[in-house]
């Protein structure tokens, strides 16, 4: 049988209004007011999948939306910071190599000489990082924020928001097999549905759980 990929078609960009905030939602707030120039130093922290980098995407492309020079940079990717740009959504902060150590301070220091936004973020809060103290307590220096992960209920209820925006209304057999058989990741969640989505209107199939689990198969998707 011929594999499947599990989207159709690139994501939808991330978005602030696309974040399935439950708990979070005084972060979502707080970033709003930094997108606003009221917040210059941002630094986000949790577990892998809590949103992070869907939040940092989403601020960068927002930021660029409203006519900011801005850029979401992942851990590795070169930080110049003399390229103009006056909004960095910097990711991954606990995987900076010294280069990228370095660039992010040089960066941190132009911004609060000239004005500037950046937004960071991290597995684990900045004095736990490991980077150059000085780094550390410059990331720890504006405001620092934990970003709760989704409970099973939150979950649950992101997936089914998501179902209704492609115009699905998922049984809950279905959503609780895909939250109990593959892996915890809602960015994998979500393009799973995209896929189930497209799979049913390609064949002409209901979305039912005997569905799914033909397609989890076909895309190789592993058991979480």
């Amino acid at each position: 049988m011929q594999q499947l990929a599990l989207e159709l078609a690139p994501a939808p960009a991330p978005s602030f209004d696309s974040f399935f905030a439950a708990r979070n939602t005084a972060v979502l707030a707080i970033l709003r007011e930094a997108l606003a120039g009221h917040q210059p130093y941002v630094y986000l922290w949790g577990p892998r999948g809590s949103g992070k980098t869907h939040l940092l995407q989403a601020f960068a492309i927002e930021a660029g939306e409203n006519g900011q020079l801005a850029r979401y940079v992942a851990a590795g990717e070169s930080i110049d910071a003399e390229n103009g740009e006056h909004v960095i959504a910097a990711d991954d902060a606990h995987r900076l190599d010294m280069v990228g150590q370095l660039a992010l301070f040089d960066l941190y220091n132009r911004f609060r000489t000239e004005g500037g936004t950046l937004v960071s973020a991290g597995d684990r809060p900045p004095g736990d990082l490991p980077l150059r103290e000085d780094l550390r307590t410059r990331l720890g220096a504006g405001l620092v924020l934990r970003l709760e992960p989704l409970t099973d209920e939150e979950k649950t209820a992101a997936i089914s928001v998501h179902g209704r925006r492609r115009g699905l209304e998922l049984a809950p057999e279905l959503v609780d097999y895909l939250l109990t058989h593959v892996t915890r990741d809602m960015g994998t969640q979500m393009a799973i549905i995209d896929t189930l989505d497209r799979v049913s209107l390609e064949r002409k199939r209901p979305i039912t759980l005997p569905l799914l689990r033909e397609v989890l198969q076909l895309t190789g998707t592993r058991p979480g």
